[in-house]
């Protein structure tokens, strides 16, 4: 099921409540990938946002996300240009995720800049596949088209956790916009696990993104995305996130904590 079906699927019960079904080529062992969940709650909380635009997402990963999920929006609190959302997903094992989204309308304002340069790396159609013929890629990344444009393979044993990626998604029916751009935003596993030599779990635990425009527009849906692990220690991992489209203007940029079973 394409990502656009996926989320067309959804069931709606009033103008806060809608349910999906999670099909198992979109899963990541026993769970979906984060960027999956946090795509099905801020559709779910753009139900009540009316025309403001999402500015930022908070999303903490509490469970299992498999099956059939139910994601409930409240309003948190609502002024004359923003509105704040909470969206609860529950599933069978019950709460599956948390999330607060922030939605703002346009304003005028004396600042205007991005200190976020992008990368010098190669056009997407000059760059190496990123995952390969790899038996070991999650079933959920067959949905994305992803190449290595610097940094190294998951498990490579490499001396720094620092990738850069052009990835889109494989719907050719999809235009992008922030639903969609924030499933892709977290499809690349953690950078961190490229400085591992061998096979290891990991969980993500809480994402934060901030959309930096409410244009998101590129040419042939392809995105560049810079991860990197700035600590990992005790077992859990926290990167820094930034994303671009084909121009290099800065589209998004986030953290996340991630637990490392290994």
């Amino acid at each position: 099921m394409d990502f656009k079906e996926l989320m067309n699927s959804a069931a709606a019960s009033g103008n806060t409540r809608l349910t999906f079904h999670v099909p198992e080529d979109w899963m990541q062992g026993r769970t979906t990938y984060g960027g999956l969940t946090g795509a099905m709650c801020l559709q779910t909380a753009q139900r009540l946002a009316g025309d403001r635009p999402i500015r930022s997402a908070q999303i903490a990963f509490v469970g299992p996300v498999s099956g059939d999920v139910i994601c409930q929006a409240v309003v948190l609190r609502e002024g004359k240009n923003t509105v704040f959302v909470n969206v609860r997903m529950t599933g069978s094992d019950g709460v599956a995720a948390d999330s607060i989204f922030a939605f703002g309308a346009r304003r005028e304002s004396a600042l205007d800049f991005a200190n976020l340069s992008a990368p010098k790396v190669t056009e997407p159609e000059e760059t190496e596949s990123y995952f390969g013929d790899s038996p070991m890629r999650p079933a959920f990344t067959r949905h994305f088209n992803m190449r290595l444009a610097a940094g190294s393979r998951p498990i490579s044993g490499s001396s720094e956790g620092d990738i850069t990626l052009w990835m889109r998604h494989k719907d050719d029916a999809l235009t992008p916009d922030a639903v969609s751009v924030l499933a892709l935003a977290d499809a690349p596993p953690p950078a961190a696990l490229s400085m591992l030599s061998g096979p290891a779990r990991i969980s993500s635990m809480t994402w934060m993104a901030e959309f930096l425009t409410d244009d998101i527009q590129t040419d042939y849906g392809w995105f560049l995305a810079r991860h990197i692990a700035d600590t990992s220690r005790d077992g859990y991992s926290s990167q820094s996130m930034m994303l671009w489209n084909r121009l290099r203007e800065p589209i998004m940029i986030g953290r996340q904590t991630i637990a490392v079973f290994g």
